[in-house]
Order: structure tokens, then C-alpha cells, then sequence
């Protein structure tokens, strides 16, 4: 198991997804667009499911496993298919990824923390908040969203396809079958995200909003610690939610 893979897979997917978020609500980027004008939500979720599909499909060519999730790598566990041990060393490399990448996406914009006057938007360039503050129900949110994410994997590392020459090959994370992963992000975003912008992955919510706290950011503001347990415990819930549906409709070499 490439755990260096891993880790350069979780941040390359938080350099890209969270870039995009920096270009879209950053002062003076290219990509700026303002709250008043309409489509920077829908360019968000694009570049957050292309982001996915580029690191999964490098991740998987130089070894890793290619979950760049801890909420993937605890239900993968959770069926059998990862040791405990290995769970954890995938976690670690992740988290730190995700943090590597969050530092990559503040040297990006270096000139552009200080023109960015509104603290809650430097930190959205890091770390999601949601729309409306409701605790219960911006956890269940998440539990959903990442019920949606950990099955449609799940169902995907069992999905095989059967060539013109008869030939059965399988759908795994590896080069376009990250593909439809990537899709799938993007779904969820589009169709789910709008209560709390679709965390669904401690890595690419608690990671970054580590490296926010610890980085010289020009009028900052606070981390929103108070929030950032409802990414972590909903991600991880929802995945073992789905991991459940899922044994109870597929049961593993049923």
C-alpha cells in the first residue's frame, strides 16, 4: 500500500477543489465572481468532481489506494477489504495531505488573502460553513451526502463491464473508472450541497481549516472550530451508513 501516494493523492485533490473555491470568491482573481452575479456555485461543484476524478486516477497509477478520504478508507474497514492498522496509516496520510494541499492553495493566492476584506470568505477558501446554522440538521445533511458518496463507491468497486471480445474487466478507481467517481462528487454537489457545501471528506474540511488556523492569513478571523466536528462526524457516520445499506443489498461475495 503506497501510503506516499496517498498523501500526494489527498493533496493534489485539495490543491485543485479547494483552488477553484479560491478562484471563484477571492478578491481579484480571474475567476472572481461576485455574490451578486449567478454561477459560482455550479463552477465550484465542477472543479470539486473534476478534482476528484485527476487525483483518483494519479493516486491509483502510482499505487495508492486512491480513497483520498477517511470516510472511504473507515468503510472499506468496516466491510474487510482494509486492516484496522492500514485504516489508520491511510488516515494519517491523508489528513496530512489534505493539509499539504491546503498550504499549496494559500501560497496560490498569496497577494489575495489581504484584498479579500471578509474573514468568512478566506475561510471558505479552506473549509466549509453552512448556509443556515442548524446543527442537527447540518449534521444529517452530511450524514446524507456521504451516504450517497461511500454507496455510489461501493457500488462502483463491484461494477464490471464486458468488452466487444467478450472480455469482463472491472470498474475500479484506477485511470476513467475514477471517472465516474469524479461524476459522482459532482452530483452530490449539485443535487445536495447547498445546505452546508458537501464536506463529506475530514480531509478536505478539518485538514485545511487546521492549516487556516496556523497560517498567516491578513485579518483571518476565526477557524469556526465550533462547526468543524459536524464534517467530521457526519462523513464518517454516513459512511458506515452506507456501508450497512449496502452489505444488506449486495452482501459481499453473496
Amino acid at each position: 500500500m503506497n501510503l506516499a501516494a496517498e498523501f500526494l493523492g489527498t493533496a493534489l485533490l485539495v490543491l485543485l477543489g479547494n483552488g477553484v473555491v479560491g478562484n471563484v470568491i477571492l478578491a481579484r482573481t480571474k475567476g472572481q465572481v461576485l455574490p451578486s452575479q449567478p454561477g459560482g456555485f455550479f463552477i465550484i461543484t465542477v472543479g470539486w468532481g473534476l478534482a476528484v476524478f485527476v487525483a483518483a486516477y494519479c493516486t491509483a497509477f502510482l499505487g495508492g489506494p486512491a480513497h483520498l478520504n477517511p470516510a472511504v478508507s473507515v468503510a472499506m474497514s468496516a466491510m474487510g477489504m482494509v486492516a484496522r492498522d492500514d485504516c489508520v496509516r491511510l488516515c494519517l496520510a491523508q489528513m496530512t495531505g489534505g493539509m499539504f494541499g491546503a498550504f499549496l492553495v494559500w501560497l496560490l493566492y498569496l497577494p489575495h488573502w489581504r484584498l479579500t476584506e471578509d474573514p468568512r470568505t478566506k475561510l471558505a477558501a479552506f473549509c466549509n460553513a453552512p448556509a443556515v446554522r442548524a446543527p442537527a440538521s447540518n449534521l444529517l445533511v452530511e450524514v446524507i451526502a456521504a451516504a450517497v458518496l461511500v454507496f455510489g463507491i461501493l457500488c462502483l468497486k463491484e461494477a464490471q463491464g464486458t468488452m466487444d471480445d467478450g472480455r469482463t474487466i472491472s470498474l475500479d478507481f484506477g485511470a476513467m473508472g475514477a471517472l465516474p467517481v469524479g461524476l459522482l462528487v459532482f452530483t452530490i454537489g449539485i443535487c445536495l450541497g447547498g445546505p452546508t457545501g458537501y464536506a463529506v471528506n475530514p480531509a478536505r474540511d478539518l485538514a485545511p481549516r487546521v492549516m487556516h488556523a496556523l497560517l498567516p492569513i491578513p485579518g483571518k478571523g476565526s477557524s469556526d472550530w465550533g462547526y468543524a466536528w459536524i464534517p467530521v462526524m457526519g462523513s464518517i457516520s454516513g459512511a458506515l451508513v452506507a456501508v450497512a445499506i449496502f452489505e444488506a443489498m449486495a452482501p459481499v461475495g453473496g
